[in-house]
């Protein structure tokens, strides 16, 4: 699928790439709507109602991925009620073997991420990934998601790397569309990112089970 010999830099989605995003899904559409409906004392099916519509009037803009946003908009503690299912965080299958394999290749590495550092905070004290990596950029850092152009103008401004030479694995097709506008050449996308979630279907970019399917050959 991959040919090694032709890329540089690798830049990886962290929720539904590197972990397993049966974490988020679970919190979003299961203990967030409970909490919310204990918190605010209003019924499971009013809770579900109006956190769907207060969702999907965001979804796509910076505003989405924002727990302080979210924490405003919603009155409540959103990393704190994170920390209460924390144990859910999972790193998806040869995680480790993969981000040791291209540091070993001495490709530059990078954590790309539409999650507010909030959340990122949550993940890696669960799974420090960060001596595997050479950075993790955070959108909320450039006031723009993956799924907008700036966001790839300051990405590229601030890490000097050659979109003709890259790798962006993402399971967000939004987001792989936005790169491959830019530029970026090498593009791939994960069939199950959520565990529970089964194989997904009709995807545009080419898909891999797990990381052990695109492993660097030349170390």
């Amino acid at each position: 699928m991959l040919d090694w010999a032709q890329i540089d830099t690798v830049l990886l989605d962290m929720d539904g790439t590197l972990l397993d995003l049966h974490f988020d899904n679970q919190f979003w559409l299961h203990h967030l709507p409970r909490r919310y409906a204990e918190i605010h004392q209003v019924s499971a099916e009013q809770a579900r109602l109006q956190l769907i519509a207060r969702f999907t009037a965001q979804q796509g803009s910076l505003e989405w991925y924002c727990t302080d946003y979210w924490s405003e908009q919603l009155d409540v503690d959103i990393p704190a009620l994170k920390e209460e299912i924390n144990h859910l965080v999972a790193k998806r299958p040869y995680v480790d073997e993969f981000l040791l394999a291209l540091k070993n290749s001495h490709r530059k590495s990078l954590i790309v991420t539409n999650a507010h550092h909030d959340s990122v905070a949550v993940k890696m004290r669960q799974y420090d990934l960060r001596p595997l990596l050479d950075a993790i950029v955070v959108a909320h850092d450039y006031n723009a998601p993956k799924e907008q152009q700036a966001f790839w103008q300051q990405l590229h401004q601030e890490h000097h790397f050659d979109p003709e030479r890259t790798l962006l694995i993402d399971d967000n097709e939004t987001v792989l569309k936005a790169a491959e506008d830019f530029g970026i050449v090498h593009l791939v996308t994960l069939l199950e990112p959520d565990s529970k979630g089964g194989h997904r279907q009709n995807l545009c970019y080419p898909a891999i089970h797990h990381f052990d399917e695109i492993m660097p050959n030349d170390e």
